[in-house]
């Protein structure tokens, strides 16, 4: 597993949240393979000579597929998604697009052949009590979580009931019925989750509907947070969380954990959110938490 520590740059829902996903999308087929390439090539910030140069595709035959003057072969389109360092559901995507089916799986997370991840997941929400442990998805679904977990979102979000399950972040983060108004430093964790959401799930990626939505509700709250901070300006070492409700105060930072090469979608989308206290005061009161 890899992990990535955040920096400046309920009922428990047993992992249903990862199945039926579509690999397709409307955007994808409106596109077409030459617009979601050169789609990918500028988020990736490259000129079609430096993917020239990276794939040993010459410059010309580039410009030929993304004008659709000229068709890909398979081998070539896995060869520029692999280039352009694409997400499986997006080189799913790209191989769709340009007339070839889909080269990686996407196996619920529920199935049986899912057995030793789901031990290992388990695994890790145990032995991170007292602290406070989450499976999301690129969506920032919460697919899972311990018993602190579930404590923290039940004690932390104004009306937990209002959301249907799997509860998302992203949509707590944005709703007074949600964390926002515990949240104390609320204009951080927004535009870390909410930027990590727009980066996942917007421009060329390949999206569904449940994606579309989800953008759609974290809008008008990225337009309200505006352009971040100027890059020259100091940053901290951590993006914390602190969380307060009446006298209970949580002072957290997080650790972001991932599956190492996976080769399946719903695998590498899949993440294991650790949050840890961030002072002496907020291990006491999550270790008397699990003592009681």
């Amino acid at each position: 597993m890899s992990s990535e520590v955040w920096s400046r740059e309920s009922p428990r829902s047993s992992f249903g949240g990862m199945s039926g996903i579509g690999l397709e999308s409307a955007a994808t087929e409106q596109t077409g393979f030459g617009g979601l390439l050169r789609e990918w090539r500028n988020a990736r910030g490259m000129s079609q000579l430096a993917l020239s140069l990276q794939t040993g595709v010459s410059s010309r035959h580039l410009s030929f597929m993304e004008t659709g003057r000229a068709s890909p072969s398979r081998e070539m389109v896995v060869t520029l998604a692999q280039a352009l360092d694409m997400p499986l559901r997006d080189r799913n995507a790209l191989l769709q697009a340009a007339g070839f089916a889909a080269m990686y799986r996407e196996t619920p997370l529920e199935a049986q052949a899912m057995g030793p991840v789901r031990d290992v997941i388990n695994l890790l929400l145990r032995s991170t009590e007292p602290n406070p442990t989450f499976v999301v998805n690129r969506r920032y679904d919460v697919l899972d979580a311990n018993d602190t977990g579930r404590w923290l979102l039940s004690t932390f979000t104004e009306d937990l009931g209002s959301f249907a399950p799997p509860h998302n972040f992203g949509r707590l983060l944005v709703s007074p019925k949600g964390i926002r108004e515990h949240v104390e430093n609320w204009e951080d964790v927004a535009r870390k989750v909410l930027g990590r959401l727009k980066r996942e799930l917007g421009g060329a990626h390949t999206r569904d509907a449940a994606d579309e939505a989800l953008l759609k509700t974290i809008a008008p709250t990225l337009a309200e947070l505006g352009n971040p901070p100027h890059p020259s300006d100091a940053l901290p070492l951590l993006v914390p969380v602190h969380l307060r409700r009446a006298s209970l105060g949580l002072r957290l930072f997080t650790t972001i954990a991932t599956l190492g090469t996976p080769l399946d979608v719903t695998l590498q989308e899949l993440r294991i959110e650790m949050l840890f206290p961030a002072d002496d005061d907020s291990r006491r009161i999550l270790e008397a938490r699990t003592s009681s």
